[in-house]
């Protein structure tokens, strides 16, 4: 497992930015959560509240067993254990074993706009779907009244192979790139065994595109989708990658 961070603000007061992640390798666990970003004209940071969630989903994960890990249970744990201010959505994905043919598969649980995809033989096999209520406002889980809560969330069963890659991201990397665009990566890196590295180049890429006014992005096309006014580019946010290999 590897992981790499781009937050959108440079600054010293948000270099923190509003995602977290977490790589739980005992327990064969990662997870990202996005804050999110419209708390900030109430003067809230929801950063806190996405680095407490997955804090406190890193705690339940200490009382799971691995290649068990029930995810379901471990949110609702950190949903009820999160006090801060603010909204996050959140990705959560584990490696299971099937008891009934011996294999194993990836056990996810989503909420809102975060997501991950699966490449086999550098082709992408699977993409999570976006929850939103409408044009970007995704659910949310937080502590306020019209909330959504951890029931909400789907949950994915996709089955593995060895080799296989599993790409997660919060929005400011789905909003940015296609999953064609990651196959190009994976085949141009195939031998590159680093998957730190690999996360590294994925965000830089994202990165790219979100500030590229012209790029034709998942985020232009969603928009296009939504009926607002039609436009090019990516989307500024924050970027988290994480990356994994089946072995």
């Amino acid at each position: 497992m590897g992981s790499f961070y781009l937050p959108k603000r440079t600054s010293k007061s948000r270099r923190c930015g509003q995602d977290a992640h977490f790589l739980c390798r005992e327990k064969l666990t990662l997870g990202v959560a996005d804050g999110v970003g419209g708390w900030l004209k109430k003067g809230i940071d929801s950063g806190k509240y996405s680095r407490e969630l997955l804090k406190n989903s890193v705690a339940a994960l200490d009382r799971e067993s691995r290649g068990s890990v029930n995810l379901r249970r471990v949110l609702e744990e950190a949903f009820c254990m999160t006090k801060s201010e603010g909204s996050s959505t959140a990705c959560i994905i584990t490696l299971r074993d099937d008891d009934h043919d011996h294999e194993h598969c990836l056990n996810a649980l989503n909420v809102g706009d975060s997501g991950f995809m699966l490449f086999r033989n550098n082709k992408c096999k699977f993409q999570s779907t976006s929850q939103q209520h409408r044009f970007n406002q995704p659910y949310q889980l937080g502590n306020f009244n019209y909330g959504d809560g951890p029931d909400i969330a789907t949950e994915i069963v996709v089955p593995v192979k060895s080799g296989d890659v599993v790409v997660v991201g919060t929005d400011g990397l789905l909003n940015n790139m296609f999953p064609y665009e990651i196959e190009e990566i994976l085949s141009r890196t195939q031998d590159d065994k680093k998957v730190a590295t690999l996360a590294k180049t994925i965000a830089k890429y994202a990165s790219y595109n979100a500030t590229d006014r012209y790029s034709d992005s998942p985020f232009s096309r969603a928009r296009k989708l939504a009926g607002t006014k039609p436009c090019l580019g990516g989307k500024i946010d924050d970027i988290s990658v994480l990356v994994a290999k089946i072995i």
